[in-house]
Formats: structure tokens, C-alpha cells, sequence
């Protein structure tokens, strides 16, 4: 083992938002060692300084499934991999023909915008820049990631797992899409070769890090490409079926500190296969 790369909401992050004092203490024992923490996450890099105020760590997170690359220590982006605006905008017409009521946000370099349909749930993006599409891309921002929903008067008529299924329909290679909750009513959209996988394999690489030497964590669809990559990925009891099924093993869950009782384990030299 020569890196841990993990996922955080539902992985390591609880629903209140917080990151245990064991899950802590088994991350820091294994940078004490020598072993590369990664934190691969569909949080865009607005929501990351929570986990840099909780972890201290400071070295480079993988945000918005595998688009950016962020450095931790200073809040800065490293480089991005972003849809080209004609993909924005043939993405989000062929998902207006799967569903009619689509309503969109859009996660950029230049700030959070969206649709005045789209359901904004937190009270920043409620806040954030309303417009028609057409005038969100005015000022030709770099949008690293799609958000889409039903528009408010349709919303939750459709499940995350519903969407997903109408969505690969119709954008095929276009882009790639993912859902990171069953229950949140959203797809995330990046551009097409954009997963969590193809980040940590250049990141890995970076660090002389080969895929077996890799420990993965994570629950949700958008952790499959990551935890198929690595060459062992854990999925978290209770997280999607879907992940579930992809994973080689199975870590106890999230709010039992199931990533740290594996890496205990596997810092001790045990031979941990939880579930499997």
C-alpha cells in the first residue's frame, strides 16, 4: 500500500458533515508512514476549505470527480479539465429531450451559476447567479461540471438512479455522467474521459504510484471508476448497490469509521477482507 485514495461524503464524512477523530488519526498514521492520502471527491473546490480546517491536510485533492485538480495548502487550482461550451450546450439540449423538465446549474472556474428552474437546495446556491443558459455562457466561463435536475414543479418525480439511466441514453460518449446520492434528484456531467479514475491514474503516475499499490474508498456510482481502477477499492456498507457490486471488497460503513478500521488493519499487517 502506497496510497489511500478516498472519497469523502458517506465515506468519511458523516451526515453531519464531520470527519471522526479515529478516521483522522488513521489517515495522519498513514502519511506518517509514507503513504500518499488523496482525497477524490465530487465536491467542487468551493467546498473543500471545511476539509482542510478538519484534516490539515495540504496536499493535492482530486475535485469535481476527477475536473480539477486542486492544491489544498493554498486553495489554488493546478489545472482543470473542462467541457467545451459546444458540449455544454449539446449536453444540455439532448437531456431536454430525454427530460423535458431538465433545469441546469453549472460548476465553473468563475463561479456557481444556474437556471432559475433548478432546485437550488443550499443557501449559497440559492443565492448564486440565476439565468437562461444562454446568458450563463456569456462570459465563455470553464465549466468543469453540469448539474442537472428537474425543474421545480417536476422535481423528484425521477430518482437519481432513474435519471442516470435516461441520461447515458441519450448523451452516449458526449459526456460522462455520474450521480453521487440516489436521493438528491442530480446528475453530475463532466467532459467525456473525466472520472475519478482517469485523475487518480495521472496523479499516481505522477508519484511513481502503480494501480496495485492502491487502496480505494467509496460508496456512490461515481466512485466505480475509481474503485475498479485501484487495485484493491473498498465500498462502504450501505452505499449504492451499484458500487457495491463493482468493488473488490467491502468496508464497514461511514458512521462506523469503516475506513479506518480497514486501515488499522492493513497498517498492522492483517490481513482485513471485511464482508468479502
Amino acid at each position: 500500500m502506497r496510497m489511500v485514495a478516498c472519497d469523502l461524503d458517506g465515506t468519511i464524512v458523516r451526515k453531519d458533515g464531520r470527519i471522526s477523530s479515529r478516521t483522522l488519526a488513521a489517515l495522519t498514521a498513514c502519511e506518517r508512514l509514507g503513504v500518499h492520502v488523496v482525497f477524490v471527491t465530487g465536491r467542487p473546490p468551493r467546498w473543500m476549505e471545511p476539509i482542510v480546517e478538519m484534516t490539515g491536510h495540504q496536499g493535492l485533492a482530486l475535485c469535481g470527480n476527477g475536473a480539477v485538480v486542486l492544491n489544498l495548502a493554498t486553495g489554488t487550482v493546478v489545472s482543470s479539465r473542462a467541457l467545451t461550451l459546444p458540449t455544454v450546450v449539446q449536453v444540455t439540449r439532448r437531456l431536454r429531450e430525454a427530460i423535458p423538465s431538465a433545469a441546469f446549474a453549472l460548476e465553473t472556474l468563475n463561479g456557481y451559476r444556474r437556471e432559475p428552474g433548478y432546485v437550488a437546495v443550499h443557501p449559497a446556491a440559492q443565492e448564486a447567479r440565476a439565468a437562461p443558459l444562454d446568458q450563463l455562457l456569456l462570459d465563455s466561463p470553464t465549466v468543469v461540471k453540469v448539474l442537472c435536475k428537474q425543474a421545480a414543479e417536476h422535481y423528484g418525480e425521477l430518482d437519481s438512479d432513474e435519471l442516470l439511466v435516461l441520461a447515458r441514453s441519450a448523451l452516449g460518449d458526449l459526456a460522462e455522467v455520474v450521480h453521487s446520492d440516489p436521493l438528491a434528484h442530480m446528475l453530475e456531467i463532466s467532459a467525456p474521459g473525466v472520472t475519478k479514475a482517469t485523475a487518480l491514474a495521472w496523479l499516481a503516475g505522477e508519484l511513481g504510484v502503480q494501480a496495485d499499490e492502491v487502496i480505494a474508498f467509496g460508496d456512490m456510482p461515481n466512485d466505480i471508476p475509481m474503485l475498479t481502477w485501484a487495485g484493491t477499492g473498498y465500498a462502504m456498507a450501505g452505499g449504492h448497490p451499484d458500487a457495491i457490486a463493482a468493488a473488490s471488497r467491502q468496508a464497514p460503513p461511514c458512521d462506523q469509521d469503516g475506513v479506518a478500521q480497514v486501515i488499522e488493519a492493513l497498517l498492522t499487517g492483517l490481513d482485513h477482507k471485511v464482508g468479502r
